[in-house]
């Protein structure tokens, strides 16, 4: 089968793998959309932290279930089902996964980060790890995950109706905040320095600005990733009010001390999704959440190690997706 592997950091390889073997408790699922992410990108330029090369990439899946283990319970799971991958493989024993907080489990191996993740054509995966959808595209199932670090980042930073938010970033993940504060009923305002993700994400009825204009926000979710970036969101919060660090950087992050004692900021930190797919799910299928404008560009899994590299920086891109097979 096919499988490309990130061997390096500004490389990718394809290559011939055998199939894999599920063990007790695993299915085998056939990867159809494959979403990009923002580690994706970070990983190829040499910048995701946790990461060790080589690696196959890919945790935001879309895929269909070609068989399932007889010696477990497959949770109303049928042969033919299309699902979502939670890609979080946890201990279930450490300090965290006793708290039900498995999204930072102390041994937390992540899809595509940590372990080889999905762009292959086939893969094995724990049947509690698969989230089926009668009615979804293989398109929407691929983006509950990304939506998933959203609606924990919004739940993180506890976003109450009628509060003032700032999402500062406009990628997919800052998209994916704007989403959950404003189904929290929130007044959600938005800080973007790229023209085309501004006009994007005002389509979603938030208000826009390219530069800060002095305003004060009771809950900051900072979606970029940037060191300076997310010492500057501190200076957005109001006395009493919440910043929430969604983007992950690799380094160091300065925060100006007397602000952030003078106006008593509470500062958070969000890691992945927990508890999280099935709601969203069922969101998708509500019509509530419609993560279908956001796909601008596609590609095949056969073309990434040459065309990948087209991705970072490219215009208009809100969101690329990888298909497999026909």
């Amino acid at each position: 089968m096919l499988e490309v592997v990130l061997a390096e950091p500004g490389r990718f390889a394809a290559r011939d793998a055998a199939p894999p073997e599920p063990v007790a408790g695993e299915a085998l699922v056939r990867v159809h959309r494959i979403g990009v992410c923002g580690t994706d990108l970070h990983a190829f330029a040499g910048r995701q932290p946790f990461f060790s090369y080589p690696r196959v990439l890919g945790h935001e899946l879309g895929v269909e279930i070609v068989s399932l283990p007889t010696d477990s319970n497959t949770a109303g799971l049928a042969v033919g089902d299309r699902c979502a991958i939670e890609p979080y493989v946890r201990c279930g024993h450490c300090r965290a996964c006793r708290l039900d907080r498995y999204n930072c489990c102390e041994s937390l191996a992540c899809w595509g980060v940590h372990v080889d993740g999905g762009m292959r054509e086939l893969v094995r995966v724990p049947v509690d790890l698969l989230h089926k959808s009668d009615t979804l595209s293989l398109d929407q199932l691929a983006l509950v995950e990304t939506l998933g670090i959203g609606a924990h980042a919004v739940a993180r930073g506890g976003v109450q109706s009628g509060e003032r938010v700032l999402v500062v970033g406009a990628g997919p993940i800052g998209l994916a905040c704007v989403q959950f504060a404003l189904l929290a009923g929130a007044e959600v305002h938005v800080l973007e320095t790229n023209a085309d993700r501004r006009k994007f994400v005002a389509q979603f009825g938030v208000t826009v600005q390219e530069t800060p204009d002095g305003s004060l926000f009771d809950v900051v979710l900072d979606a970029t990733g940037n060191a300076g970036s997310m010492g500057a969101s501190l200076h957005h919060v109001a006395h009493g009010g919440r910043l929430v660090y969604v983007g992950l950087v690799l380094g160091e992050v300065s925060l100006d001390d007397p602000t952030l004692h003078r106006r008593e900021v509470t500062l958070l930190a969000s890691r992945n999704s927990c508890h999280d797919f099935p709601r969203i799910i069922r969101l998708i299928e509500e019509g509530r959440l419609d993560t279908r404008p956001w796909i601008t560009h596609r590609l095949p899994l056969a073309a990434v190690p040459e065309r990948f590299a087209e991705l970072p920086g490219t215009p208009g891109l809100v969101k690329a997706m990888i298909e497999v097979g026909g």
